[in-house]
């Protein structure tokens, strides 16, 4: 697991490859992250598939909750398959773009 730290936005990469372990330290070290916005950059793992990102969903909610964003970066998957809750972009560029925009509607009270 990386973790890289730019102004108000957090990008944990998973290095390892295997989801289960990155979600369990993720979930485990979230309170640290709770008030930044969060990038979760799975695109150098392959085998992530839809339920994966599902376990995904409560992480999501408590951030949204807090008014941040999160973002799911994952290549190879079908996006229109992904639950609306869930943000899940193929780039990191668009993940940023993505957590901008959001940031912008909070500012003006969306």
């Amino acid at each position: 697991m990386k973790v890289d730290q730019k102004g108000h936005t957090i990008t944990i990469k998973d290095t390892q490859g295997d989801f289960t372990s990155f979600l369990d330290k993720v979930s485990q070290s979230n309170s640290s992250f709770d008030t930044h916005n969060l990038i979760i950059d799975l695109s150098h793992n392959k085998s992530v598939t839809l339920t994966d990102l599902k376990l995904l969903l409560p992480l999501s909610k408590q951030h949204k909750k807090a008014k941040k964003s999160f973002v799911v970066v994952v290549e190879g998957i079908d996006f229109n398959a992904v639950p609306s809750q869930l943000v899940v972009v193929p780039s990191n560029l668009e993940a940023h773009d993505i957590i901008e925009m959001e940031e912008i509607e909070r500012d003006l009270g969306f």
